[in-house]
């Protein structure tokens, strides 16, 4: 019955975009916490950029923006991030599309967080002398991210699974590989349960574990 696989590489295809996940997870939860910060702060520049970046990130379709990159940044301004190989580049400017569009999320994720920290505690902080960025790093973020492991755990799944849309620029995942494989073998069925499988065997334990997270770090009120 899978037979057809022979001559695929599947799990080569799934590791790139375990990859892709990752790196675009890293890159989305520093950058988004960053302009959650933008958004918190006093600095009324800084709230501006936060708050136009992530309303009109977040209402772009993502597979704009990552075609961008490869059209927009590489084809037409000839940005290669440091790459020489056509794969590379195109896997490169994926993460960063990837995590160009995810960080909005991750930014109202955090930014939900702060707002769950007691006001008192903040100006109590200010009180002792804190400047904005101790108060930020010291007080605010370690409880706001304890609150927010849930929602970013969301956001982690649905970057897994947005990772399909990289195979728009040629990044040889698991989306494109099935595309490939439906167009050259008559199993429709079979090759897109085996690829709903795969994803729901990347996205299910990964919900499970930061669930249990989640519960386990919890800040008590």
């Amino acid at each position: 019955m899978f037979d057809f696989l022979q001559g695929y590489d599947l799990l080569g295809a799934f590791w790139v975009t375990v990859q892709l996940t990752v790196y675009s997870a890293i890159g989305s939860l520093i950058w988004g916490t960053v302009l959650a910060a933008m958004r918190v702060s006093p600095v009324p520049l800084m709230r501006g950029f936060g708050t136009c970046y992530v309303n009109i990130v977040r209402n772009i379709p993502l597979t704009v923006i990552i075609v961008f990159t490869s059209l927009g940044l590489f084809q037409t301004l000839g940005v290669s991030l440091g790459a020489d190989r056509f794969t590379t580049i195109n896997f490169r400017l994926a993460v960063l599309g990837l995590t160009a569009y995810t960080s909005a999320f991750v930014c109202e994720a955090v930014r939900s967080g702060i707002n769950t920290v007691p006001l008192g505690q903040v100006e109590a902080a200010r009180a002792i002398g804190l400047g904005f960025p101790q108060v930020l790093r010291i007080i605010v973020l370690p409880q706001a991210f304890r609150s927010v492991v849930g929602p970013l755990a969301s956001v982690l799944i649905a970057l897994t699974k947005n990772t399909t849309v990289a195979a728009a620029i040629g990044v040889a995942e698991a989306a494109l590989l099935m595309r490939e494989m439906i167009e050259n073998e008559a199993q429709l069925i079979l090759i897109s349960a085996i690829f709903a499988v795969g994803f729901l065997c990347l996205t299910l334990p990964t919900g499970l574990f930061l669930g249990w997270v989640a519960k386990k770090v919890a800040v008590k009120r």
